[in-house]
């Protein structure tokens, strides 16, 4: 699922887009998969409700994804995910406003537009790509370091162990992202982790070509890296792939 972050590791999301736009299909497979989450959410809100892979309003909404993957202009300063948030939330708008068991939604979406204003602007020109990404980017990086600064305490750890304890050369930052990304990998190990709250030494070890000495100095960056990796947190997944090794 992750591994599109680090095969990848010299490449933004956004240079990715353009990758695929290139002709790059496992890219583009691989986004689409590891995305999936990102479109239901986005979909969901929309909808009111909770949105499935077998629900159409899902396809719908994988089809815009895809659609603002390839339409995606770099040179506009945007990110792609709040290119795609606004396509996605158009497709799905169009959707409901056509479909009968939307009615009661799509009266409140002619309603709420009638009330701005005075006028009848649609809400796909309310959420216009300029100011759009730049408020919803910044809302939900917010939202997200709050919730893992959350996540970090359930470990003991804070934001200035990570300051302090994050590796100053690159060969042992690279050997704390290996065991990062093997525990992700290893249900075992992850779930040991998860459930007592720190690194499962002794079997990391047997797993990874990394020293004891190494895991155990960076052993909160190692945790904060997972944490990262194995949640849903897009934008601070994004911050990271740059170090990733695959």
């Amino acid at each position: 699922m992750l591994k599109l972050l680090w095969k990848e590791k010299n490449k933004s999301l956004e240079e990715i887009a353009v990758s695929i736009q290139n002709g790059d299909e496992a890219a583009l497979r691989e986004l689409l998969s590891q995305y999936k989450p990102f479109v239901k959410k986005t979909v969901s809100t929309v909808c009111k409700h909770y949105i499935d892979d077998s629900d159409d309003e899902f396809s719908i909404g994988l089809i815009a994804f895809h659609e603002a993957i390839m339409k995606y202009d770099e040179n506009r300063g945007s990110s792609l995910l709040a290119f795609a948030e606004v396509i996605i939330k158009r497709k799905v708008i169009d959707y409901i406003r056509s479909n009968s068991k939307y009615k009661e939604i799509s009266m409140q979406l002619v309603t709420n537009e009638s009330e701005t204003n005075g006028t009848l602007q649609s809400i796909e020109d309310n959420l216009s790509i300029e100011k759009f990404h730049i408020k919803k980017d910044d809302e939900k990086r917010k939202e997200e370091i709050i919730r893992f600064g959350e996540l970090l305490k359930t470990f003991k750890l804070s934001f200035n162990d990570l300051i302090k304890q994050s590796p100053k050369h690159e060969d042992a930052r690279i050997n704390a992202f290996k065991a990062a990304i093997e525990i992700v990998n290893d249900r075992e190990l992850l779930e040991q982790l998860m459930e007592n709250k720190k690194l499962p030494m002794k079997l990391l070890e047997k797993k990874v070509d990394v020293s004891r000495k190494t895991l155990e100095r960076n052993r909160k960056y190692i945790i904060a890296v997972v944490l990262i990796l194995a949640g849903d947190f897009l934008y601070l997944k994004e911050y990271i792939k740059g170090r990733l090794e695959g």
